[in-house]
């Protein structure tokens, strides 16, 4: 099985496409039909049932192959022809209905392989059929080099804002927002702590907390049904002095079951935006300066409809060819 890693901000992304090395079936009309397939029925996002398509999941994110902090994607067909292709993205415990940092490596994986035909000079979009909806990411370049990726999120909507939640740190109130996926945004020093490295233990355990303290609220809920439904992650944020663009964050977000990202999160900080907008904080022509736990940064800015925008940058890291061995007891890779 071949693979192509990148990583968005620091965050990894693997990318493996079943368009061209279909390793295992991913049945479906639609690429959230195929999601919903991957997780299997009577699963969930974070708790999928065993499939073949999930046992490719796992072998690819699971040590030794992988790492706890492992995220990629697969490359599947899209739904119509206004795509370019559909990507189904996975993390160490299932499936995620939305990813900017995912998003904006495959804009990259697609110019640098010659999928999507690309100027030396200028700019091309990418769009890319996702659980969610369909996306787009706007690939900039020069002297015949990507520069950057622009991200292009479906629109992003205010859920519910002040929810209060108990926590082993006292009690927070929550911010809820859907960007493709449902984030739940805390002020980090509401909980006495900073967005630093030295922090993530408790960072991670208050993510967690926070989540499982919402799984039921109905401002989770999303109307296109179970597969967008619940919280994703939560985001938790320290105000920076603002710049003479705008507002200026940095985050730690925690997904899934105590995953942390690398990056600013590229469908968190749509989240963010939404916010930001609803607070009258972020108008027109304005850019939030995101950064993350690691120090990388996305600029993004919210467009009419609410729609958003995230620029961010995308390296390849390396290419493999897995191998699984019949006599190796541990070929189907196991969590840590």
């Amino acid at each position: 099985m071949r693979a192509v890693d990148y990583h968005t901000a620091g965050e990894p992304f693997r990318i493996v496409d079943l368009t061209a090395d279909p390793v295992a079936p991913a049945p479906g009309d639609t690429v959230a039909e195929r999601c919903a397939t991957a997780i299997g029925a009577g699963g969930s996002a974070t708790a999928p049932r065993r499939g073949p398509l999930d046992d490719v999941r796992r072998l690819l994110v699971q040590e030794p192959r992988g790492h706890a902090g492992m995220y990629g994607g697969f490359v599947v067909p899209p739904d119509d022809d206004g795509a370019h292709f559909g990507a189904l993205f996975w993390h160490k415990d299932g499936w995620s209905t939305a990813c900017g940092h995912g998003t904006i490596a495959l804009g990259a994986w697609a110019v640098d392989t010659g999928r999507v035909a690309a100027p030396a000079d200028g700019d091309v979009e990418v769009r890319i059929d996702v659980p969610s909806g369909r996306v787009a990411a706007t690939v900039h370049r020069t002297a015949g080099r990507t520069t950057g990726v622009t991200f292009r999120n479906v629109a992003a909507r205010v859920g519910a804002r002040k929810v209060p939640v108990a926590t082993t740190l006292g009690p927070a109130e929550v911010d809820i927002a859907h960007a493709g996926a449902c984030y739940a945004s805390v002020a980090a020093r509401d909980l006495g702590l900073e967005v630093s490295r030295a922090a993530l233990p408790e960072l991670v355990r208050v993510g967690r907390e926070i989540r499982a303290a919402l799984a039921t609220h109905p401002a989770t809920w999303h109307p296109g049904g179970p597969l967008l439904s619940g919280v994703y992650g939560v985001i938790l944020y320290e105000e920076l002095r603002d710049t003479p663009f705008g507002p200026h964050q940095r985050n730690v977000t925690v997904f899934a079951d105590g995953q942390i990202d690398r990056s600013p999160c590229g469908s968190g900080t749509s989240a963010r935006l939404a916010l930001l907008a609803d607070d009258g904080r972020l108008g027109p022509g304005e850019d939030l300066l995101h950064e993350s736990v690691v120090g990388t940064v996305f600029t993004g800015r919210i467009l009419p409809d609410g729609v958003t925008e995230v620029t961010g940058t995308a390296y390849r890291t390396g290419e493999h060819l897995f191998t699984v061995d019949p006599y190796d007891a541990l070929a189907a890779g196991f969590p840590l």
